[in-house]
């Protein structure tokens, strides 16, 4: 094993082992494990399916939670506990697809301008300057508001304002990777921009955009949720954790199980996120390492 090989498994073993060591870390990564396990098999948890496709139980009404509706029913009697399990895979994907595609976008842009700078650098940071200037809840509900309502429309308007960020990381950290040795060396050896970009100085920043990925996408799934509570996002029957809370709004406080619920589902999930994030950051950002 060379050197250089042995230092990056020791750098990763110490990672690991402040994670070990880190019991919030540890309950974050338990959360979000079992939140996507619930998420993709959410057709089969689900106590209830008849409720998530719309079926309607107007003799149930407002029950309480009870050994037959652990998280009671709501005001056409469907099961709580079946929605918010069903609502879980339409948050936790939707906010997982808008990081990738965010992540994506901004990447490819950022290392672009960081890369060959001059004008390219100036115009296309420039621009990612325009859309951080608007906050990017507003944004994507202007975007949402333009594109209609329905699940790909709202992770599309969110996607277009997650970008920048990652634009303007990856960009800092590209215009740093390129003067180092080993990317001068693939330059003096007549490697292509594209090669060197993907093959050398994306790899070497990865660990950076994970570490972001891991950070936003508690913060996306809250952003999906804000839509879908301000009536943007998707449209009922489809079960959201945001959709969910705009309807048992008016039934506060007089049958609050019906906001609290899924009110918890999304504390639970974004906070095991940035437990996750916090522990990732340990493991992978360089800045982090000791």
């Amino acid at each position: 094993m060379s050197s250089a090989v042995a230092a990056h498994a020791t750098t990763r073993w110490r990672g690991v082992r402040r994670l070990r060591q880190s019991s919030l870390s540890l309950l974050g990564l338990v959360i979000v494990v079992l939140m996507l396990l619930l998420a993709l098999a959410s057709p089969l948890l689900a106590p209830y399916p008849g409720d998530v496709a719309g079926a309607v139980h107007t003799p149930i009404r407002f029950s309480p939670p009870s050994a037959a509706h652990w998280f009671g029913t709501n005001e056409v009697g469907q099961d709580m506990l079946s929605l918010v399990i069903a609502g879980a895979r339409v948050s936790l994907l939707a906010g997982m697809a808008v990081i990738a595609l965010g992540a994506f976008a901004g990447t490819v842009l950022g290392a672009v301008a960081g890369y060959f700078g001059g004008l390219v650098d100036e115009a296309l940071m420039r621009f990612t300057d325009l859309m951080l200037t608007v906050p990017s809840l507003i944004l994507a509900m202007a975007v949402a508001a333009a594109l209609g309502a329905g699940l790909a429309d709202m992770i599309l308007a969110i996607a277009l304002s997650w970008w920048p960020g990652y634009a303007r990381l990856v960009r800092g950290e590209v215009v740093a990777k390129k003067e180092e040795l080993y990317v001068q060396a693939a330059q003096a050896i007549g490697a292509g921009s594209g090669r060197i970009l993907g093959r050398h100085i994306l790899p070497n920043i990865a660990p950076v955009i994970v570490v972001k990925i891991s950070l936003d996408i508690g913060f996306a799934i809250l952003t999906v949720a804000s839509l879908g509570f301000i009536g943007i996002g998707v449209k009922p029957p489809t079960p959201e954790w945001g959709l969910l809370l705009a309807v048992a709004r008016s039934n506060m406080p007089d049958y609050w199980w019906t906001a609290v619920f899924p009110g918890v589902a999304i504390f639970v999930t974004v906070y095991g996120f940035n437990l996750l994030g916090d522990g990732l950051r340990d493991i992978l950002d360089p800045r982090e390492r000791s």
